[in-house]
């Protein structure tokens, strides 16, 4: 079974679309990642999944359970970032902390002073007096405090510095080791590639591909690079598959979705002093699908 499946979720904001027919699943143990930019549906789909916002159609589940009639349940397992993290300003992040661990019903023991050496914050302070990365990492403890069973990131990198995200890296992977599913959920390509085997790309509200990130890369895509004798004209790559094509005097770049053979068998025909063709980033792929 798996411990999130979406099926066709629909959330509009009146005549405004939100997300439309989301489906995936994501695996127990698995670090899924949630890619899009600003404005794609990602938050929308996390809320939606949470029970902050109520869905138009569709549904969901999550360990199993109905997301609206079960959401009170299902929450005591999961641990969730938001993607901006505001909370109690006059309290100090120990309190907020020590307060979200009694909603639990757990006290705050040798894990969270684990957490607080690892991510160095200094929880004497109130809230409202630390800076953004430091109120970052006060987010990331209180979704790691209570070491749920799922763990829902939305955008967990942003405001953290190098140093600090590679350590939020570690700490995933310790959790991830340790049994708990992580919904990475973020437009940081870089980071998803990092931690993520398998993802959903996200696009206007709607799912375009959900892949083994491994899959995206080897076998879908090819980017191509050739140099030719001489000046070519669009003309000359007219072939079904060849996307994104730009031509920049005597070089040639394209990239290609479709059957190798006769990509080799057009190519023959033409002049060609080089020839590169190599598996794309995480990045390129996923402005192939914008594109």
């Amino acid at each position: 079974m798996p411990v999130i499946n979406i099926q066709n979720l629909t959330k509009y904001y009146g005549v405004s679309r939100g997300i439309e027919n989301v489906n995936f699943s994501v695996g127990k143990g698995e670090v899924f990642g949630f890619i899009g930019p600003n404005g794609a549906g990602k938050s929308t789909t996390i809320r939606t999944l949470l029970g902050l916002i109520y869905p138009t159609s569709g549904s969901a589940t999550i360990f199993g359970l109905d997301i609206l009639k079960d959401s009170k349940t299902i929450k005591k397992s999961i641990g969730y970032l938001p993607s901006d993290v505001n909370y109690y300003a006059g309290m100090t992040a120990s309190e907020l902390l020590r307060y979200s661990a009694s909603f639990y019903g757990i006290k705050t023991g040798s894990y969270y002073t684990h957490l607080i050496e690892v991510f160095g914050v200094d929880v004497t302070k109130k809230f409202e007096d630390l800076s953004m990365g430091n109120k970052k990492k006060v987010g990331i403890i209180q979704a790691l405090l209570h070491q749920p069973k799922l763990l829902i990131l939305d955008e967990p990198t942003s405001g953290l510095d190098p140093l600090m995200q590679a350590k939020l890296f570690e700490v995933l992977k310790e959790e991830n080791a340790k049994g708990t599913t992580v919904f990475f959920s973020s437009h940081v390509l870089s980071d998803v590639q990092k931690m993520c085997r398998r993802v959903a790309i996200i696009r206007e509200g709607g799912i375009v591909a959900v892949e083994n990130i491994q899959t995206l890369r080897s076998k879908h895509l090819k980017k191509c690079r050739i140099d030719l004798s001489e000046m070519p004209h669009v003309n000359q790559f007219a072939l079904g598959g060849i996307n994104e094509l730009k031509i920049n005097n005597n070089a040639v770049e394209f990239m290609y979705a479709g059957e190798m053979r006769a990509l080799i068998q057009h190519l023959g025909t033409l002049n060609i002093t080089n020839l590169s063709i190599e598996e794309p980033s995480l990045e390129e792929i996923f402005m192939h699908y914008y594109n």
